[in-house]
């Protein structure tokens, strides 16, 4: 059999409300989340046994990959371990609050099942994949949505295909840290309303995320680069997920290209321009940006 070539594009958070914490520890929150034509790629060639392969140092190997444990789980949910060697080509910083890992993981579960002939029906995919991580089923899908519960409870969501600035400082977050500093109480006149509708016209009308409330308060300096966003002409900027990805939203490409090169001018970490995907891109949109 043949390599099989797939993209995992990241994602944005454009918006991140989080309701309270949940009996069994998780949150409850909804989020507004849009793929990015920014994505990893993984390779999939045949193998003996399962083996998993990534040049990037923060990657592991073996059952720690999140790619190794989503095909792993497909062996199990299918009676037989697939014998392949994933070859993973990261582009999407980690724990970045991007969604690499967890696209990467999608990613497997959906190039596993059509290599093999599709014998796991979507719902059992989606479930697969919501064991994996809470992020890793709205990578099943094509385009943005709207993620409740702990955001595996998803709705389609129209919106443009907007462009962004995408800036990582590199800062050490963790999802655990942010979400454990996290004032509950507080969020209720600090943090992003409820919302229930986005109207994608106008997104500096909604576009917020309530982890802000921890990263920017304990590091001043992503207000700064929020700032020059603005100042760049961003129509809405803000973090994705826990962070420390920040990024700046806009109507064009030239747009994008000129705040780029406007913000390099205070900021010298990972940058990126990318466009949003929308539920019409399909997988032939997923190609790199930066």
């Amino acid at each position: 059999m043949p390599e099989v070539r797939r993209l995992c594009p990241a994602k944005v958070n454009l918006y991140l409300k989080v309701l309270g914490r949940r009996p069994d520890g998780y949150h409850e929150l909804v989020t507004v989340m849009q793929p990015l034509a920014l994505a990893d790629e993984l390779v999939i060639a045949p193998g003996s046994g399962l083996s998993v392969a990534c040049g990037h140092p923060q990657v592991p190997a073996g059952p720690h990959n999140l790619v190794w444990r989503a095909a792993h789980q497909f062996g199990l949910a299918t009676g037989q371990e697939p014998q392949v060697h994933i070859r993973l080509v990261k582009h999407i910083p980690v724990a970045a609050g991007l969604g690499g890992g967890s696209s990467d993981a999608a990613g497997t579960l959906l190039a596993l099942n059509a290599r093999a002939g599709q014998p796991l029906a979507p719902p059992t995919l989606r479930n697969l994949a919501a064991e994996l991580g809470a992020d890793v089923p709205f990578f099943l899908g094509r385009g943005p949505a709207v993620g409740r519960g702990i955001g595996t409870e998803l709705s389609p969501l129209d919106l443009p295909p907007y462009w962004y600035v995408l800036l990582n400082p590199g800062l050490p977050l963790s999802t655990a840290w942010v979400y454990g500093n996290l004032d509950l109480n507080a969020l209720a006149w600090s943090g992003a309303l409820l919302l229930a509708t986005w109207d994608g016209e106008r997104p500096g009308a909604w576009v917020a995320n309530d982890l802000e409330t921890v990263t920017l308060s304990h590091y001043p300096e992503l207000r700064r680069l929020l700032a020059a966003l603005a100042q760049a002409g961003a129509l809405a900027q803000g973090m994705s997920g826990s962070g420390p990805t920040l990024f700046g939203l806009f109507w064009e490409a030239a747009a994008a290209q000129a705040a780029a090169t406007h913000v390099r001018q205070y900021f010298s970490g990972w940058l990126a321009v990318t466009r949003g995907l929308t539920q019409a891109d399909g997988e032939a949109g997923w190609e790199n940006q930066a």
